[in-house]
């Protein structure tokens, strides 16, 4: 039986005019004059037939080859997408709606012959959502008017937990709403600009990044963006009181005194830590704490030749550490550490195995599973040896009350419990 003509393919016309404002099918009558097929009366086919989802789905393959007016992609995508995109990060609306489509229309432009993948994506990082208070008042209408935070007065209790709020504007009193996810509707986003205005995108970003793990909902905090402020303060002042008294060349090895030794072994585990952190883990917050007590620990370093050399060391690592999340100061301070050369040009820092040897190791002591105190024994000591070193330590002793032990447990590296 032959295919009604209003139920053939529609051909479109060689005259299609693309301005990039609306649709070109809906400027041409031609297509979307029709005959229904059911009354045979006049009809209008739909012009709006591409999903705006349609553009993003293969957005990633594009930015080989932006410049290309010609073809949608061209041998610099088979280049830069060659076995696919590592890492995809996106919030769990993406998961079911660009994700599938980026998926699906991967394989299109693969079936095609356009592109040699057929999935565009090796890992999935969905992320967390920015969650802040929100404030109502209701309307005559039943309706609330959302005001935002920013101007609101809360009053808290000695807990901190909100007990009442009020308009800055008229000092009126305003509904306590819940903690929700940041929008327009209800009101309750936060401004970067007038963020970064005060702070800085450095604090901004720093703030973000530290506040929660990316894959948990991180809930907006005023304090948290002042703390985060001023631990870029104290490392801007740590390596400009460093810069200010002379340059020295990074230390390399050679001996050091117990006390830089052990700040140089907590300086590579900290370089190791944050490269699983970015690398493997994608947990950005430890990483970014690491470098805060790495910080913590260079504060109470000498000033000596030797130390200021170690010094410089770990500075040079904790710019360029920190640059994936703080680029702007870490390529400030690191140009200061390293007149001449640009963070942005440097290899991630590299873990020293010498570093991480050691010639004693804390355990901890514990008398029937209670932290009593702790020993310091050679790091190659054998079982014998700490047991004995463990039950002659006075703070065992002490607890022991004169009783033999029933038993002695090792935990290698890391404590020895007595049960008595």
């Amino acid at each position: 039986m032959p295919v009604p003509d209003d139920q053939l393919p529609v051909v479109l016309p060689e005259n299609v005019e693309i301005t990039g404002a609306g649709s070109p099918l809906a400027k041409m009558p031609e297509f979307y004059e029709c005959s229904c097929p059911k009354c045979g009366g006049a009809a209008k086919r739909e012009t709006d037939t591409m999903d705006t989802f349609v553009e993003s789905s293969w957005y990633f393959l594009r930015y080989a080859c932006p410049d290309n007016d010609q073809a949608m992609v061209d041998a610099r995508t088979a280049y830069w997408c060659k076995g696919g995109i590592d890492q995809y990060i996106g919030g769990i609306e993406h998961a079911i709606l660009h994700l599938l489509y980026s998926r699906f229309w991967t394989k299109l432009m693969r079936d095609v012959g356009l592109i040699d993948i057929g999935e565009p994506f090796a890992n999935l990082l969905t992320q967390g959502m920015v969650v802040a208070p929100t404030f109502y008042r209701d309307l005559a209408d039943g309706k609330k008017q959302w005001i935002n935070p920013a101007e609101v007065d809360v009053v808290t209790d000695e807990r901190g937990r909100p007990t009442g709020a009020t308009l800055i504007a008229d000092g009126q009193p305003v509904v306590i709403g819940g903690t929700e996810k940041m929008s327009k509707s209800k009101n309750n986003g936060v401004d970067p600009q007038a963020l970064i205005d005060q702070y800085g995108a450095d604090t901004a970003r720093l703030f973000i990044m530290f506040a929660a793990p990316p894959d948990q909902s991180l809930e907006w905090s005023d304090a948290g963006v002042e703390g985060a402020f001023r631990f870029l303060k104290r490392l801007w002042k740590l390596t400009h009181d460093h810069v200010a008294q002379g340059l020295v060349p990074a230390f390399t090895g050679g001996e050091l005194p117990t006390a830089l030794k052990d700040f140089r072994r907590q300086l590579h585990q900290t370089i190791g830590k944050v490269t699983d952190d970015y690398g493997r883990r994608k947990q950005f917050n430890t990483a970014i704490a690491a470098v805060m007590e790495l910080l913590n620990a260079f504060a109470k370093l000498p000033d000596d030749a030797t130390a200021r050399a170690v010094k410089q060391e770990a500075l040079e690592a904790a710019a360029l550490m920190l640059f994936p999340i703080v680029p702007h100061i870490s390529h400030a301070l690191f140009g200061e550490l390293r007149p001449g050369l640009d963070a942005g040009q440097q290899t991630f820092p590299k873990v020293d195995a010498s570093a991480l040897t050691q010639d004693e190791i804390e355990l901890m002591l514990q008398v029937n599973g209670k932290l009593r105190g702790s020993i310091t024994v050679a790091a190659g000591a054998d079982k014998a040896s700490i047991e004995a070193a463990a039950l002659a330590s006075e703070a065992v002793q002490k607890f022991m009350e004169g009783k033999p032990a029933k038993k002695v447990v090792v935990v290698p590296g890391r404590l020895v419990n007595i049960v008595v």
